[in-house]
């Protein structure tokens, strides 16, 4: 029987769905960030929320500045993630205008320390957490990182990913660390994976 190498097949994913993001039109993906939002925000999760876990997307990903907008709006404590320099490891601060980002470590906008207090009650609230793609049981395909994956060990809040249709797999090679998130939203679907857990479909 052949060794499966996930690490080797979530490259491949990796290629793969980096390969579809960037093939489609920015006009098209500009619409289906305008609906992800939309079904985002209309999360009952979101809305009774009163810190929201989030991240400044980079072009590849789907848009996250209206999200971050919104819950600013809405009052929300937003807490934002800036990776520490020579470990990977992320530490979330509470951002109250988007002028307090700084550009930090892999060119990603990042919360200014100078400004920011660092969040650190990681108990509650909801996480969006970031995926080239994620399958319909909660897995994610990150950038290889793995900063989430430490980070979601000890977050004890309710998480979602934001995922176009396109980039959804049935299912994803995943190891002993690998987090799946509670809910997944697309643009033709909202997928509940705690329900999928806890009737003992995995």
């Amino acid at each position: 029987m052949p060794i499966i190498n996930i690490k080797e097949q979530k490259n491949s994913l990796r290629a793969k769905h980096k390969k579809i993001r960037t093939a489609c039109p920015k006009e098209i993906r500009a619409a289906l960030d305008k609906t992800l939002f939309e079904k985002f925000v209309d999360l009952k999760e979101y809305k009774e929320c009163s810190i929201l876990f989030a991240f400044v997307s980079m072009p590849i990903e789907i848009n996250t500045y209206p999200i971050l907008e919104k819950a600013i709006a809405d009052e929300k404590i937003l807490a934002l993630p800036k990776c520490r320099q020579r470990e990977p490891v992320m530490d979330f601060y509470k951002v109250t205008s988007l002028s307090q980002l700084i550009e930090g470590k892999y060119s990603i906008m990042e919360p200014d320390t100078e400004v920011c207090g660092k969040i650190t009650d990681y108990s509650n609230g909801l996480c969006l957490v970031p995926g080239l793609s994620f399958d319909l049981y909660g897995y994610r395909l990150g950038f290889g990182k793995g900063y989430y994956d430490r980070f979601l060990e000890q977050f004890g809040g309710t998480t979602a990913g934001l995922c176009y249709s396109r980039c959804i797999e049935q299912k994803l090679p995943h190891g002993i660390y690998d987090k799946a998130v509670d809910i997944i939203i697309t643009e033709k679907f909202t997928n509940d994976t705690r329900n999928v857990f806890e009737k003992g479909m995995v």
